[in-house]
């Protein structure tokens, strides 16, 4: 504890919580991302879970090529093997999804349903930066590219 506020109330410093969870939180929302789009993926291209939509989806077309990024792209993230340019991959597709489907709806994302392309879009994009965390395969290998930035001044 450091400092205090008020009659007998302490204010704690909550950096070295933050710094010592910020790996495994980064790894589980890696990991909570990847089993959502393995999900996706696996609808479009195994039909389970069923969506309706999905039915006599032809594997060269868009949503075809869509399910194999999201199946692939998927199973890479649990892994976290090649986290980082998975998920930027992914979030370009995530972007484009939104422009090609929905945003031509309306301008509004909870109107044209893209809130969730844009959610998959900016989580990914972080990852694609921030790296996989915790509970990658590859984590134990950082390199100077991996390592966290200092903080600017």
């Amino acid at each position: 504890m450091r400092g205090s506020f008020g009659k007998g109330m302490a204010i704690m410093d909550l950096a070295p919580i933050a710094a010592a969870w910020q790996p495994r939180l980064l790894g589980l929302l890696r990991i909570v991302t990847a089993l959502l789009l393995l999900q996706h993926g696996t609808a479009k291209l195994f039909g389970f879970p069923h969506v309706a939509m999905f039915d006599n989806l032809r594997l060269l077309s868009l949503l075809g090529i869509a399910g194999i990024l999201e199946l692939a792209g998927g199973v890479l993230l649990l892994l976290g093997i090649f986290s980082r340019p998975v998920a930027f991959i992914l979030s370009g597709e995530m972007a484009f999804a939104y422009f090609l489907a929905h945003a031509q709806k309306s301008f509004f994302p909870i109107l044209n349903g893209g809130e969730l392309a844009v959610l998959y879009c900016f989580v990914l994009l972080y990852l694609s930066v921030e790296g996989g965390g915790a509970w990658s395969l590859t984590s134990r290998r950082t390199s100077v590219r991996d390592a966290p930035m200092p903080p600017s001044i």
